[in-house]
Parts: structure tokens; sequence; C-alpha cells
């Protein structure tokens, strides 16, 4: 067996889809040429990979009646979810107490957060090598006065508050859908008695 052998990505995907068919790593190892570690590697990053993405992998299934039926459909309704498995997933979601409806939005905004700090603390940083450079009379002809001073640091002030506001709408949001998740399931608990 050759250990400097790289895999294609079709091959990666055949180890995959054979070893959930229970094919043993030993097998696959001796099969594509590589050792059985390469082998596990490949399951596991895999693994993780429809982790990562979220991609769906399990089926549910249930069976209720006409009537609850109905009642879900109304619920996912009112909440403008379009689907079943979507609202589905929701709940499930919420009962593990990581209820995220926007996930996507979520991520964005932490990013937008992230860049907004960063942006706050260069600005206050920018400030104080200003002033710095003023006190000691190191400035390159253009007096950095109080007024821009000011402004800068109501830049800076506007900027960190921002990303402070986005934090605090975003947690908020997602404690409204847990809420309103942890409702609805309640609502069901209730019914099923």
């Amino acid at each position: 067996m050759s250990r400097s052998k790289r895999l294609t990505d079709a091959q990666r995907m055949e180890i995959v889809r054979e070893a959930a068919n229970g094919v043993s790593t030993s097998v696959l190892a001796e099969r594509f040429g590589v050792t059985p570690r390469a082998v596990q590697y490949t399951v596991k990053s895999d693994a993780e990979r429809q982790r990562d993405t979220a991609v769906p992998v399990l089926a549910v299934s249930v069976k209720v009646t006409p009537e609850e039926m109905a009642g879900f459909d109304a619920v996912l309704t009112s909440a403008g979810i379009e689907t079943r498995s979507e609202g589905l997933r929701r709940l499930m979601q919420a009962a593990g107490g990581t209820f995220v409806a926007d996930a996507q939005l979520a991520a964005e905004m932490a990013r937008y957060r992230a860049s907004l700090n960063e942006v706050g603390n260069g600005v206050v940083q920018i400030a104080k090598q200003m002033q710095k450079a003023n006190r000691a009379g190191q400035g390159s002809g253009v007096e950095f006065s109080e007024l821009r001073l000011a402004q800068m640091r109501g830049l800076a002030r506007f900027i960190l508050d921002s990303a402070d506001e986005i934090d605090l709408l975003v947690r908020r949001r997602r404690d409204a859908m847990q809420l309103t998740a942890t409702a609805a399931l309640r609502e069901f608990a209730h019914a099923a008695e």
C-alpha cells in the first residue's frame, strides 16, 4: 500500500457510500490502495462536513390524526413556515435549546458585529495616536483639534454601540423564537393529553 496516494473526490464519495453500507475499513483501504487510517479520516471528514453544513441525513416519521395535521399546518401558516419538514426541524431545534430560525442571518450579523467592533477599535486607536502626537508636538503640520478628536470618539462610540445593538437584536430575536417554539411544543404536548 502506498502511504502517499491521494484519493480523488469520486473515490472519497465512494468510500463514504461503501462505509455507510457496512463495508469494513480494511476492505476499503485495500480496494483503494490507502491506509485504513485514510479511510477512517475520509469517513470522519464527510460526517463533519455534513454536520457543519447542516445537511439533513435522517428522516422522521410520525402518524397523526387529520385534525392534528390541520392544526399543525395552521400553526405553520401563521408562522410563515412553508413546509412541514421545516416546521418540525425548528421544533426539534427549539426542544434542544439551540433554536436559531435564521441561522444564515445570525451568522451574517455576527460577522457584521465583529467587523464593526474591529473598525470601532481601529478608530479609537487612531484617535489616541493623533491625540498623543498633538500633545508631543509631532503633528504633520495639520492640527488634530479637540473638535476632530471629539468627532472621532463619537464615530468610534457609534460603531461600537451599533455592534452591541446588532448583538442585542440577534439575541432578542433568537429568544423570542425560542419562546414561540417552546409555546408551540407545549400546545402539542397538551393536545396529546
